[in-house]
């Protein structure tokens, strides 16, 4: 039986995560943004161990909810699947000023990776779009090119695979996976989505438990329990590195 962390639990593929987990035996630690949520959270996966909260879209409230989930733990996995859509509307910027995309899935899973113990099995959710997605080190905000939501997204997405591999050189002896979901029927992937919210599940919950080669080399772009290509960008050494250093400038926090 593991312990296992997941952040945006609440619904959708993290939700689905938690009640596949739950229903094999393990013992799950979930996340919400607010109580309201953290309520609907319980709701749906009672058995939980524990719900914590925390508002991925602000630093200050990032880093009460890795002391949080720190307190609930400590984890065999932790599965990063918090993230939002770039969606069609104007670019707009956090509390902390930051662009609101880049902040929830880059710097949010970047702050807790720095502030949480290393588990054992470290699993971080990109998508296939991270395939489109473009390594601009001078611009990785927006503030210079003309917006573009869904291309904004795809960069995220990207950087989120970089920052899973960088995890992975660095520390070989965690086992450190990069997964693509597909495209799921959640509020996020929208209507028109091909994928039930299992499908999107079971490679997260597969590699947080499973005794099998994939699921216990680290360092992979995964999808469907198959290992794949992914960007270019991933696979180079300097640019994330400039990653680790402009999140470390943004949080002021080291990447493990």
């Amino acid at each position: 039986m593991s312990r296992i962390f997941i952040t945006g639990s609440a619904q959708g593929i993290g939700a689905e995560c938690a009640r596949q987990l739950l229903a094999a035996g393990h013992e799950v630690v979930l996340h919400a943004r607010d109580a309201d949520r953290a309520s609907a959270a319980r709701a749906t996966n009672p058995g939980a161990s524990a719900v914590v909260t925390g508002e991925l879209a602000n630093m200050e409230s990032t880093r009460a909810l890795a002391a949080a989930a720190e307190a609930a733990g400590p984890y065999d996995v932790i599965i990063h699947n918090a993230g939002v859509g770039g969606g069609s509307g104007d670019r707009t910027e956090t509390a902390d000023g930051l662009e609101r995309v880049f902040h929830i899935n880059v710097v949010a899973p970047y702050i807790l990776t720095c502030l949480m113990a290393l588990a054992p099995r470290m699993i971080y959710l990109t998508s296939g779009l991270e395939a489109d997605g473009h390594w601009v080190a001078d611009d990785l905000q927006w503030t210079g090119r003309e917006w573009n939501s869904m291309q904004a997204y795809s960069d995220s997405k990207l950087h989120d695979s970089m920052l899973g591999f960088e995890l992975a050189a660095r520390h070989p002896e965690s086992i450190v996976n990069v997964v693509d979901p597909g495209w799921i029927k959640t509020q996020l992937g929208g209507p028109d989505a091909w994928d039930p919210v299992s499908e999107g599940a079971e490679t997260q919950v597969w590699l947080a438990t499973s005794t099998e080669a994939v699921a216990t080399t680290s360092g992979q772009y995964v999808k469907r329990r198959e290992v794949l290509e992914p960007n270019p960008a991933t696979q180079d050494v300097a640019a994330r590195a400039a990653l680790m250093k402009e999140l470390k400038r943004i949080t002021g926090l080291q990447f493990p």
